[in-house]
């Protein structure tokens, strides 16, 4: 059985103190729940307060990005040493927006994950088409390149501290959610991506998360498909009532 992750997004929202009020207002709403992992990725100026208000709960901690470097001369950058020193147990690499407005490559991503895994982080890894592709029918060519890019190197060791999280990007921030059946064809279209990669049953132990305007409402139906193992939760995360019921929706 692969355990669910429900993980939240906070993007570039949340000053420390609306930071601390969000956690503060969601440990007691998912403090009994089981069954699920729950993950929240605050900004980094915040990790380290978030850290320490989630102490002894069952919330985890996750960066939204990180760097391949330790240290050295890189302003602005975050390494993973410092990420774990700021209490993150987790890192979302290759999210869209990183890919869109960043620069982010299938060989940055690559050497992010490669970085991140080393020092002891699970990665999130994030993977989806445009609009544009989607309608040319290039969907599969986009996760096939975007699987075997973000993953070349990789030991099958190493694949047990990494999740895919499939975000169709026409999905992200835009009120539109892949339908129950369209995220399951894509997330069982990764799936046999990693076994071809990797075997079977790696694959078959492998987390595919599903992200794209998911919802209280809408979580039931996609967590019920077979290759579903979760969410990475965008907007409906930065408030904790919201967030809380994905969470326990995953598991009821």
């Amino acid at each position: 059985m692969r355990t669910p992750i429900i993980a939240g997004n906070w993007k570039l929202f949340k000053t420390s103190s609306e930071a601390l009020e969000l956690v503060t207002g969601l440990m007691p709403l998912v403090k009994d729940t089981k069954g699920v992992e729950i993950v929240v990725a605050p900004v980094f100026t915040v990790l380290s307060r978030v850290r320490d208000a989630l102490a002894g709960s069952n919330v985890r901690l996750s960066a939204q990005d990180c760097y391949w470097e330790e240290e050295g001369a890189f302003t602005g950058e975050v390494s993973p040493k410092m990420l774990l020193d700021a209490g993150c147990s987790h890192a979302i690499i290759g999210h869209s927006e990183r890919r869109q407005f960043f620069g982010e490559t299938d060989a940055t991503v690559n050497r992010k994950i490669k970085a991140a895994i080393a020092a002891g982080l699970t990665v999130l890894f994030c993977i989806g088409e445009t609009l544009a592709e989607r309608e040319s029918g290039r969907t599969f060519d986009v996760l096939k390149r975007q699987v075997a890019g973000g993953l070349e190197g990789i030991s099958e060791a190493d694949l047990a501290k990494l999740v895919i999280a499939y975000e169709p990007v026409w999905a992200i921030g835009t009120g539109k959610t892949a339908s129950d059946e369209q995220a399951q064809e894509a997330h069982a279209f990764i799936r046999q991506e990693v076994a071809t990669l990797y075997g079977q049953a790696t694959a078959t132990a492998m987390r595919i998360l599903y992200g794209g305007s998911v919802k209280p409402e809408n979580i039931r139906g996609l967590i019920a498909q077979p290759d579903i193992d979760g969410a990475l939760v965008g907007g409906a995360s930065l408030k904790a009532d919201s967030f809380a019921a994905i969470v326990n929706g995953t598991v009821q």
